[in-house]
């Protein structure tokens, strides 16, 4: 064995010298592909058409507010022109503070590379600061064109708070708790959006019927929920062309009303653009008034949220446009106007927005109330879709099934089990509280809290991601809370009138949640404290101490490092293993996404006459497993890829440097830049001196033949002696049998445990595992070669 380390550190050091020579093509290439994930530039007519196409999903929640906002603010009835006027002025100066200021100019810009909502704020702090609660990171995803990260200065602010966040693990565990909570309101969202905004838009019909009864209007609702979540599997991609010429009517619809009622019914309103009036409407409320009033208000501005979460199909600058241009004056002419009606107009109160459409434009207004109601539920529906996904990536939530509805856009996805559950819910909240008061209350806590997460997680992003003064952050804060904590108090206040159901969804939520990343995160620290050692594997000798049997062994594990605990306890049971083992590791990363490119890692375990390997496949949080069509097939390439680009670099350090060049000119040949020969994207040295290479499954063309990289001459290879010989060893193996192996883990609370843990773990947890779906069906695997390992962690 000695023998085989000396040779190892021979070659170790010329692979060294290799790569550092070829460091500055790669950091070229490298360059190259980040910009190509940057946000790109688009011309002014592109621009204005994606502005156009986002009022369509960004903005149908935000839209639809208009419907309900005056009926819960006075839900008791108006009895003073001046208490309409200070409501209308709050109204006002909330949607130029929190969407327009926050939001759309400040909170749209700590985006993940398009990527926005509560998730994607936690991935940009993870890349910045080491806050993930699975350390399963290597140095080698910092080097992803995806992985943005900033450096500090010493004694900067931004790297006292990184310190102070890494110091101890409850600050992290926090920091989690807080993104869960974000995360689960913002899923309340999806169901209490659908809820308030069909029935608001169905309760038209008792406008120009006033003896039908609430039943009917609820059952009308109902119909349409039904309606809605069935054709969800269809995808939005189909109808999506409809989106934006429907909430463009809309807005075109209550602006051009409300620029009617203003002129009919007097300007006096207008006074309410003087902010004294905010002051003189909370001096002449009494206290209970005042927070009923404000809860009213907060509603406003629900939808706020979803227009960050659902950032990722457009450019900041687009929806910017559509905000500042055709939503921001629509919505202040339709609250202007309907304020103006509601003065001429008080017993009209619960239904002003119906009642003050004039009657030979109705019907019609009442089909595009009833369409934008549909396109502002499906807006929320996909975003809690995309919520659920990134949550599951992030091992945040139990293995479900997920749809691509959409060849295009990878965003567009259907989690059938989640829609059901979705729509049961839905349903529940509808015919449960029948009138748009109570569901308003509940609404409107739903989203006062996702903002304050929001909020909370802008100090650590301004200050690691965007290195900003702490007094612009201060400021921030304080211009936030300011608004956000008042409404807070008045939902808070509302829980025993409604506002206790997003707590209640909230709570059951974080449970599943909160549970589900507990248990992932104390096997993978069994794991990694019961991993088996090298020196155990190297006491076994080339033959394992086993029989080795023709075949090619995948063993699946969570550890991106180290031999996992369930290899040793499969060749402790069983007499034989394959002739090659590979360890296959699939993890996500804190990024939206990883270029295929970039996606697997290979390295070898042992000398090479183990034949043992370790394959690491990375994504993101928004790629989908599914889309690498045949995951088997990427696997064993990704084998032999790396044993050709091992030979060439063992050719390099033998004698063969006169042979052997890459000139600056065709470096990028070897580092994948083009050509027939194109055999890979980056090679580097692990930590622990072995060699890493990076796997484009583009290159799996040439797997039938070694292709050296240009400036190589193929007698170099030969001279190295058995790279031949163990490709077609390796073929021989897949010809054999290609087997999975999978541990089919129970996790068990120990007896000396608590209460609360053994009925999380032994039932809660327990019962997840059996019902999402199983590692087998994720990874793709062919039952027939699937053979499942089981063992128990006590925890």
């Amino acid at each position: 064995m000695a023998s085989v380390s000396e040779s190892e550190a021979t070659n170790r050091g010329s692979m060294w010298e290799l790569d550092q020579n070829l460091d500055q093509p790669m950091d070229e290439e490298a360059g190259r592909l980040r910009n190509m994930y940057r946000e790109k530039k688009f011309s002014s007519v592109l621009l204005l058409r994606l502005a156009f196409q986002s009022l369509g999903v960004v903005f149908g929640d935000l839209g639809t507010s208009p419907l309900y906002v005056f009926y819960n603010i006075f839900p008791h009835g108006v009895d003073d022109d001046e208490d309409v006027i200070g409501a209308l002025s709050l109204i006002i100066y909330t949607l130029t503070l929190i969407p327009l200021l926050k939001y759309v100019f400040v909170v749209l810009r700590a985006n993940d590379n398009g990527q926005g909502g509560t998730f994607a704020l936690y991935s940009l702090l993870c890349r910045h600061a080491k806050i993930n609660t699975i350390p399963n990171q290597h140095r080698t995803d910092e080097q992803l064109t995806t992985y943005s990260r900033q450096t500090y200065e010493e004694n900067s602010v931004a790297a006292k708070i990184k310190r102070w966040l890494e110091a101890h693990a409850y600050k992290r565990n926090s920091l989690l708790i807080l993104v869960l909570i974000g995360t689960c309101t913002a899923i309340g969202d999806g169901i209490l959006t659908p809820a308030i905004s069909v029935l608001s838009a169905s309760g038209g019909i008792k406008v120009q019927s006033p003896n039908m009864s609430t039943d009917v209007v609820v059952v009308v609702a109902v119909a349409i929920l039904v309606g809605l979540f069935s054709m969800q599997h269809y995808g939005t991609d189909k109808v999506g062309w409809l989106f934006a010429p429907i909430v463009l009517l809309w807005f075109i619809l209550i602006g051009g009303v409300g620029a009617v009622n203003i002129h009919k019914h007097g300007s006096s309103v207008l006074k309410a653009y003087n902010p004294v009036s905010i002051y003189r409407f909370l001096r002449r409320r009494g206290n209970s008034d005042v927070w009923t009033s404000l809860g009213g208000i907060m509603l406003s501005i629900t939808g706020t949220e979803a227009l960050f979460a659902d950032l990722c199909h457009f450019p900041v600058l687009a929806i910017q446009i559509a905000f500042a241009f055709i939503v921001f004056p629509c919505l202040l002419l339709a609250y202007t106007g309907q304020a103006a009606y509601i003065i001429s107009h008080k017993n009209h109160v619960a239904d002003a927005f119906y009642r003050s459409i004039p009657d030979a434009i109705f019907w019609p207004a009442f089909v595009i109330a009833t369409a934008a109601a549909i396109v502002a539920s499906q807006a929320t529906i996909s975003a809690t879709y995309s919520i659920i996904k990134q949550a599951l990536a992030l091992g945040c939530f139990p293995r479900v099934k997920i749809v691509h509805t959409s060849k295009k856009f990878l965003g567009q996805i259907y989690i059938p089990d989640i829609n059901w559950v979705l729509l049961i819910l839905c349903i529940a909240v509808t015919a449960g509280f029948k009138n748009q008061s109570q569901i308003g209350n509940a609404y409107g806590t739903a989203v006062v809290i996702v903002m304050l997460v929001t909020t909370f997680l802008m100090a650590p992003i301004m200050l690691l991601v965007w290195k900003s003064h702490w007094i612009l952050v201060a400021t921030f804060m304080v211009l936030s809370l300011m608004v956000e904590v008042p409404y807070f108090v008045a939902c808070i206040l509302k829980i025993d009138q409604g506002g206790w159901v997003p707590l209640v969804i909230a709570a059951c939520l974080f449970s599943i949640m909160y549970v589900w990343h507990y248990c992932t995160v104390k096997r993978y620290e069994f794991e990694m404290h019961s991993k088996v050692s090298m020196a155990w594997i190297l006491g076994l000798g080339p033959s394992l101490g086993l029989v080795r049997v023709p075949g090619l062994g995948f063993v699946y594990t969570e550890l991106a490092s180290g031999v996992p605990h369930i290899f040793s306890h499969f060749i402790t049971n069983l007499p034989a293993i394959h002739s090659v083992v590979v360890f296959v590791c699939v993890k996500y990363l804190p990024v939206y996404t990883v270029p295929t490119e970039e996606r697997f890692l290979v390295r070898r375990i042992g000398p090479k006459n183990f034949h043992m390997f370790r394959c690491v496949a990375r994504y993101g949080y928004k790629d989908l497993h599914k889309r690498d069509e045949d995951f088997e097939r990427m696997l064993f390439d990704c084998v032999v890829f790396f044993v050709r680009l091992e030979s060439m670099m063992d050719g390099y350090s033998d004698d063969s440097e006169d042979e052997f060049s890459v000139p600056e000119s065709n470096s990028n040949s070897f580092l994948g830049g083009g050509g027939a020969e194109k055999t890979c994207n980056s090679a580097t040295m692990c930590s622990n001196g072995e060699l890493m290479s990076w796997y484009s499954p583009s290159s799996s063309q040439q797997q039938d033949s070694i292709a050296p990289a240009r400036g190589m001459n193929s007698n170099s290879l030969s001279n190295n002696g058995t790279v031949g010989d163990e490709l077609e060893f390796l073929h021989r193996c897949k010809d054999a049998g290609v087997v999975h192996i999978l541990g089919n883990t129970i996790v068990r609370a120990r007896r000396d445990s608590g209460f609360v843990k053994k009925v999380a773990v032994d039932y809660m947890y327990a019962f997840m595992r059996r019902m999402c779906r199983e590692n087998s069906v994720i990874f793709n695997v062919p039952h027939e070669s699937l053979l499942n390992v089981g063992q128990i962690y006590y925890i």
